[in-house]
């Protein structure tokens, strides 16, 4: 799990992601996008991001880059590859999260996890310290009725259909992890109401972010902003 603390002229903003190399994490396009030029520091190993814990490892990033059809959010395409000025040294609390193949499906019931350092509930505070619930995915027609726009193939539907847990602002970016792999960014949902909830299909876009690793391969992290 990674914590990406954005800072953009006097404003801060908190976003998850999650390592995928050691020096590439993947997060959600709508974490950056509008907000102009941006600092972006990764945590990495990260229990509590109030203290200075032995686990943790910190970076700057030396680029990233958004899909280029993501317009916002609700349109689609909500991803996100940084590209890391260091790599990091894998350890117990740091390692990379396995992704689905391309189009990998993942039935309808089945019991995923999410993490991040968002808000507690729709009206809560951010907690410092790092939460995870599990959720499940949910039939593309639940979605399909709550949300216009909502695109199958690109996206997950998952929740709790009793509304006692979910993602909330500040989760953004964050994996859903289900059978040991990373099948969702955590993208979008009514801010008030805790279900169901949208996230980026992976699956999706493992040929954008295979091209993309590639061409991180062959650039110097300094020079591809």
């Amino acid at each position: 799990m990674a914590y990406l603390q954005i800072e953009s002229g006097s404003d801060t903003y908190r976003c998850g992601g999650f390592l995928i190399q050691p020096d590439a994490v993947l997060s959600a396009a709508h974490c950056v996008h509008g907000k102009g030029k941006v600092n972006i520091t990764v945590t990495l190993g990260a229990h509590n991001i109030k203290k200075k814990e032995l686990s943790q490892q910190k970076f700057h990033v030396g680029c990233w880059v958004i899909h280029p059809r993501y317009l916002n959010y609700r349109s689609g395409n909500d991803i996100m590859l940084l590209k890391l000025k260091k790599k990091a040294k894998m350890t117990k609390y740091v390692k990379p999260i396995s992704l689905p193949s391309h189009n990998k499906t993942v039935t309808p019931g089945t019991k995923c996890s999410v993490s991040g350092w968002g808000q507690t509930s729709v009206t809560g505070h951010r907690t410092d310290v790092m939460l995870e619930v599990d959720l499940e995915l949910q039939r593309e027609e639940v979605c399909e009725e709550s949300f216009k726009g909502y695109w199958c193939q690109s996206m997950i539907c998952a929740g709790d259909m009793r509304g006692r847990k979910s993602t909330y602002n500040g989760d953004s970016g964050g994996p859903l992890v289900c059978n040991w792999k990373a099948h969702g960014i955590v993208s979008y949902g009514y801010q008030n109401k805790p279900f169901p909830k949208v996230f980026t299909r992976v699956s999706y876009f493992e040929p954008w972010i295979n091209e993309q690793l590639r061409k991180f391969a062959i650039q110097e992290a300094s020079k591809c902003t």
